[in-house]
């Protein structure tokens, strides 16, 4: 059985993605779309080496909290664990929903996609 919060992120990845005309959005969709099983893991400590302060990140898994990360960020991903959650949030980052990161970045320009 499909989950049906992740059907309908989706949709509003790929209606995005035509609206203004961004691939980044299209990609995340088809990310998406794939099983749970094929999801990948990236922990914290990953995360901080790979960017840089103020980034906005989105991440096509689940982000664990093994680590730290030594500037904030604004962070999507599909999962997070909860002490990955409290220490970005502890630090000054922000997790934001997939209609917040469009909102905010329609484009998709600035975002960070690892995955």
């Amino acid at each position: 059985m499909t989950n049906q919060v992740v059907v309908r992120m989706a949709k509003d990845l790929k209606k995005a993605s035509v609206k203004n005309n961004a691939p980044i959005w299209a990609k995340l969709a088809e990310y998406a779309s794939k099983p749970s099983i094929a999801r990948r893991d990236l922990n914290l400590n990953r995360i901080g080496q790979l960017t840089k302060e103020n980034d906005t990140v989105v991440f096509p898994g689940k982000v664990l909290g093994t680590g730290n990360i030594p500037h904030k960020i604004t962070l999507f991903s599909f999962s997070i664990s909860s002490s990955a959650a409290d220490k970005i949030i502890k630090n000054g980052g922000k997790l934001v929903s997939h209609t917040d990161l469009i909102e905010q970045n329609p484009t998709g320009k600035g975002v960070v996609l690892l995955g």
